[in-house]
């Protein structure tokens, strides 16, 4: 009879040590989703909350999913930037808002501002489109990207449209970053 108490712990013991690596998260890497805070950011630092990105792998590349709110109306640049920061930074001897994130993210070194859907930055995203009423929730694809390339960096929105090209106006004329979101 005591040992088949002891033989009925011991397996009690068993399952709970097979289980236990379910209870531990897994790495953000992993994830079948990514859901990024995204805040209002300033030459003085990072504001108010606005929403979320949610990122996500489809089948033709990086789904994201904005959930957004308090943005001016119209088209806005969607860039993933070098790094996991929102902070304001100096530039040229003035401070900007969200400059600590650095620039597109190019892995590929290829010094092109040319969309998402063309060789160049991949941190080019699709346009963001804003709602008269200053919601956006439209989903949105990007090709050459995959949700493990965006730990790390952060997502910024820019006050104006994006034209994918470096003229008439450098990174597509998206001007300052009016938003700003680092990948958890």
């Amino acid at each position: 009879m005591i040992r088949f108490a002891a033989s009925v712990s011991g397996l009690g013991l068993l399952a709970g040590l097979a289980l236990a690596p379910l209870l531990v998260p897994p790495p953000a890497w992993a994830a079948a989703e990514i859901v990024i805070p995204i805040r209002g950011v300033s030459p003085e630092g990072v504001g108010a909350p606005l929403g979320t990105l949610t990122a996500s792998d489809g089948p033709d590349g990086l789904v994201l999913v904005p959930a957004l709110r308090g943005l001016p109306p119209g088209p806005h640049g969607l860039h993933l930037h070098q790094f996991p920061s929102c902070a304001p930074a100096v530039k040229d001897g003035h401070s900007g808002a969200a400059l600590a994130a650095g620039g597109h993210f190019d892995p590929d070194a290829s010094g092109a501002h040319r969309g998402p859907e063309q060789p160049g930055h991949r941190g080019d995203l699709p346009r963001l489109e804003v709602a008269a009423d200053g919601t956006a929730t439209a989903p949105l694809r990007a090709p050459r990207l995959h949700l493990a390339d965006l730990p790390g960096h952060a997502v910024v929105i820019h006050q104006g449209g994006d034209t994918y090209a470096d003229a008439p106006q450098p990174l597509g004329g998206g001007g300052a970053r009016i938003a700003c979101g680092v990948v958890p």
